[in-house]
């Protein structure tokens, strides 16, 4: 069965059909589609309230012996490290395969961090995908590989992987993989990662990787083109790609499984040519990889490290070519719809004057004009405890104009640590926290979340955590609730009466998003 796919969708069609029995994740551009893919297909899935919650719920299900998946983007992997490093020694007798999807360039993300380093770092296998095929290929794979080793398979894709579009075969369509059945073993010598136990596992789990680089080398995951032996190219992913439309008389080494590396078939490739280049997005993970090797490669320049690659850079890139890339047309810039319910609170803290800092989701764009209503945006949760650092060390007549601003979805992934904080370690001066509650996980897609009543397919009744039993729970003096939009002067005298106040106060403005209101309207309709 042949389909169109982008990536996102051909993984879900992979682990719907060879049998997942659990996809978990927390949306994040350039994954979120694959959950919405997997469960329009049928395959069970849930968001969780962030990372490390998926990858733990998924982590139990692998113990059951069953396939599991769990989804992110690059810096939810961050969140997620914990687990992911400790269930890399004691693995699970249910394959668990970990999807990050990396965003070279920043399209959408506060870094290009390069995740083919945590492969190495926590000593788990890694794929790369090229195209949609092998996105849906190498998932079966990875699938197989971790019941066979017992370990955690680290999926990388990219975002150019992940949206592109290509003709594929759906192999296991119609007569998808059956289930495995969930039965639970006890075997605390594997599970219980105390000491004694570890340090045994960490031994295994390094045999296992020399196992699967020889397995590598087999090259079930290599493509390789013999052409010109003057120039040889090594690379992967969607470099992959660039590289057959840029340099078509080279000879190319594809790897697909990125580690451990199949060092044997790099070396003999590399002997193979007189000039040996390695291109790769982001970091030269490969090129230190494989010169650690003592295999003789060149490098590219430090100015292809930043942003994504395409055919006309890597022809650049091959020629030595350092000139800079033509500047395109300016695009439109980013703003905050017509209609959103955050524009009158960035106003009205604009107008007051305050310090405000921000945290990620839509309403980031309270930095651009013209609201110029943000001052500092780190990560997921780190509004609350950034503004409440600033609280602690200004004088006392700045710290009262200091305001932390979240978002409902970011608030339940990482903001009510930070509300145990401000209760705990209290500035002298108190703290303000708005939560910017517009039901909805808004800038990746409207997807649900554990306030919004809705599970992942829009449609089933979950329970909805309320956000103001939350903050009143943990200890907070002043919980308010207030529609910026329709009660503008309200929230503005309310804002300056907290401000002025020793309290710790919670204001929670809530309006439905626009976009997910117009959403829901058409599924309705539907």
């Amino acid at each position: 069965m042949k389909v169109l796919a982008s990536g996102n969708e051909a993984v879900a069609m992979a682990a719907y059909d060879c049998g997942v029995t659990l996809g978990c994740g927390y949306p994040g551009t350039p994954s979120s589609e694959i959950l919405d893919e997997f469960s329009k297909n049928g395959g069970c899935a849930e968001w969780a309230p962030n990372e490390k919650c998926a990858m733990e719920v998924a982590i139990g299900a692998a113990y059951t012996g069953v396939r599991s998946l769990v989804t992110m983007k690059h810096v939810g992997l961050n969140v997620a490290a914990d687990p992911f490093f400790t269930i890399a020694y004691s693995g699970t007798p249910g394959a668990l395969v970990v999807i990050s999807a990396d965003d070279p360039g920043m399209a959408s993300s506060q870094n290009e961090q390069d995740n083919r380093r945590y492969a190495v770092a926590a000593g788990v296998p890694m794929f790369e995908p090229s195209d949609s095929q092998e996105c849906y290929d190498f998932l079966c794979a990875a699938f197989e590989l971790g019941e066979k080793f017992r370990s955690p398979v680290l999926f990388r894709m990219t975002t150019r992987v992940c949206h592109s579009q290509c003709l594929m075969e759906r192999r296991y369509a119609g007569k998808p993989m059956a289930k495995r059945a969930a039965s639970f073993t006890k075997d605390p010598k594997s599970n219980v990662m105390v000491p004694a136990f570890a340090k045994l596992a960490h031994r295994r789990l390094r045999s296992d990787l020399h196992q699967m680089e020889e397995l590598n080398e087999q090259g079930a995951y290599t493509v390789e083109k013999s052409s010109s032996k003057a120039l040889g190219i090594i690379t992967s992913g969607i470099s992959y790609q660039h590289v057959l439309d840029a340099a078509p008389e080279a000879s190319v080494l594809k790897l697909g499984m990125t580690w451990p590396l199949p060092v044997e078939t790099i070396r003999k490739f590399a002997g193979s040519v007189e000039r040996c280049l390695i291109i790769e997005e982001g970091d030269s993970y490969l090129f230190e990889q494989i010169m650690a090797a003592g295999i003789k490669v060149e490098n590219k320049a430090e100015e292809f490290r930043f942003g994504e690659l395409n055919v006309a850079r890597v022809r650049k890139l091959i020629a030595g070519d350092l000139t800079p890339d033509p500047v395109g047309a300016p695009g439109k810039p980013p703003q905050l719809c017509p209609g959103c319910p955050h524009r009158k609170t960035f106003e009205v803290l604009r107008d007051t004057g305050c310090i405000v800092a921000g945290d990620i989701g839509c309403y980031t764009l309270g930095v651009m004009p013209p609201f110029n209503a943000l001052d500092t945006c780190v990560c997921m949760g780190g509004s609350v405890t950034v503004g409440l650092g600033m609280r602690h060390t200004l004088p006392e007549a700045e710290a009262r104009k200091v305001v932390s601003i979240i978002g409902d979805s970011t608030f339940l992934h990482t903001g009510i640590n930070g509300i145990v904080e401000m209760v705990y370690n209290r500035p002298a001066t108190g703290h303000v926290v708005i939560i910017v509650d517009n039901r909805t996980t808004g800038m990746t897609g409207c997807q649900e979340n554990p306030a919004t009543g809705k599970k992942l397919d829009h449609k089933t009744e979950a329970y909805a955590v309320s956000l103001e039993n939350i903050v009143k729970g943990i200890g907070v003096d002043n919980v308010d609730v207030v529609d910026t939009t329709t009660e503008t002067e309200r929230f503005a005298e309310l804002l300056k009466t907290r401000l002025a106040s020793n309290d710790c106060s919670v204001i929670i403005a809530r309006r439905p998003c626009i976009l997910a209101m117009a959403k829901m309207a058409k599924m309705g309709k539907n």
